[in-house]
Parts: structure tokens; sequence; C-alpha cells
């Protein structure tokens, strides 16, 4: 078995989908883990773009099923989490309008998130070194500080925490360990790319957000497939099994093997 072989293998991507049976397994899936766990629902951070939008139109479509059958009301609370001012964050506005979310909070992070950095550049004072939090540091900061809010939403009000992430970002081990990495539940984890994509053409996602380049949202100007070397439709054809540019692979199978940390339990002893 070659290393694309068993990558595939573990992250459970198949090569083609039918999109209406994906959308209804998934569905399905957050309905069942809803009432196995005795929540009320589920919030999911809406941040503007595809894939966010996806799991807002997998949650709402799952909650709404749940209060006709059962006639108890099951509530997706979407969560906007700008860091002082996002300039796209009209994406995730028009993204709750489209699935017509009747429970959304914009919590702004940048209070925290900067207070956070200031006390670790304390904490580098104290240890004699003198520096800052780095780009990549705060990046991680915000991602993290997003789930502290979210979590803290979801404590009281009895909520599942939805998360993002799919194959593509788990070939790559682009996410924020413990940070947008940290849910209870991911819908969308054996879907690539392309293939969320295709089910956000159907399940109603504006144009605007399925067009718009993929980013995390870390830092101004940031773009996954720049700061990855590697385009998502060299990525999903990789997790489909076709062949793509040498270079295209090299890169993909390093990050994976470079972030197998991030997708492993806790290890012990």
């Amino acid at each position: 078995m070659t290393i694309q072989q068993e990558i595939i293998a573990k992250l459970g991507v198949k090569p083609t989908i039918d999109v209406d049976r994906e959308i209804e397994l998934r569905v399905n899936f957050l309905k069942d883990y809803v009432k196995s766990a005795g929540a009320t629902g589920l919030l999911i951070a809406i941040s503007g773009g595809v894939d966010s939008a996806v799991a807002v139109g997998l949650c709402k479509r799952a909650t709404d099923e749940l209060s006709q059958e059962t006639g108890k009301e099951y509530m997706t609370l979407g969560v906007f989490q700008p860091y002082g001012e996002q300039e796209d964050i009209h994406h995730s506005y028009e993204v709750a309008e489209a699935f017509k979310l009747k429970h959304k909070a914009e919590t702004n992070i940048a209070e925290a998130v900067d207070e956070i950095a200031l006390e670790t550049e304390y904490a580098f004072k104290a240890l004699d070194i003198h520096r800052h939090v780095s780009r990549g540091g705060k990046g991680n900061v915000k991602a993290r500080t997003r789930m502290v809010v979210q979590y803290a939403l979801a404590f009281d009000l009895n909520l599942l925490v939805v998360g993002t992430d799919h194959a593509s970002e788990a070939l790559t081990g682009f996410f924020t360990k413990w940070g947008d990495g940290a849910v209870d539940i991911t819908p969308l984890s054996s879907l690539n790319k392309r293939q969320v994509r295709q089910l956000a053409k159907r399940l109603g996602v504006p144009a605007s957000v399925i067009e718009k380049a993929p980013t995390a949202g870390l830092w101004q100007g940031q773009t996954d497939e720049e700061e990855l070397g590697v385009t998502y439709e060299d990525n999903s054809s990789y997790l489909e099994g076709k062949e793509i540019d040498p270079k295209a692979r090299e890169i993909l199978e390093k990050h994976y093997l470079r972030t197998q940390h991030k997708r492993q339990h806790i290890p012990g002893i």
C-alpha cells in the first residue's frame, strides 16, 4: 500500500460522492449525536468561509428536523467571532441569512487575545527572553480563544460545539491544535475540499462564499493555499486517489508526516 492509499484509508475519503446521500448521512449523524448527548442543539462558529457555511446548513437542517420530529425546541446557534474589524464579516451574516438562523451572536475576541499576548510577553521578560509573540503564535491564540468562548456559551446553553475541519485540512494538518480542532463533533471530516463545495452548492450556500479564496483568518491577507504551497484542487485530487504533479504530492505528504501529532490522541504511558 502506498502512502497515498494509507492516507486516503485513514481519512475515509471517497473518490466520488452522491451529494444528496452525503447530506442525509451527515444530518442524521448530527441528530443522533444531539439526542444521545441529551443536548438542546448545536453551536457553530460562522467564519464566512465555505466550510463553516456547509456545517451551518447541515446543523440547521438537523435541529429543524429534530424539532419537528420530537415537538421539542432544538436550536442551531451561529457565532461570529471577529478579531477587531473583519473585512469579510458580511459573508458570515450572509450565511446566517441564507439558512434563516434565528439564534446568532457576535463575540469580538480582540481584547481577550491582546491581553493573552501581553501576558505571554511578560512571561518572556521574566525568562529574560527579549521577543514578542510571533504572528503565528498570536494566530494560534486567536483560534484557541474562539474555542474558549464557544465552549463558555455551549456549556450554559447545553449545546454541542461543531467543528468544520475536513479531510483536506487533516491531510496537511491545517488546523490549530486545541483551537478549531477542539470540538465535540465534526460532520465534514471524511470530505475533501472539492466535495465540501459540492455540498455547499446543493445546500444553498451563497456563491460569494463558495468562490472566495479559503483563509483561516489568522492574520491580514492570509490564504490557505499560499501558506501551504499547494492548491486545494491538487489536495482534493490526491485524496481521490488521482495522480497529481509530483512536487504537489511531495508537499502534501511532507505536511502529513510533519503534523502527525495533530491527528493522534494525547500520548501517555
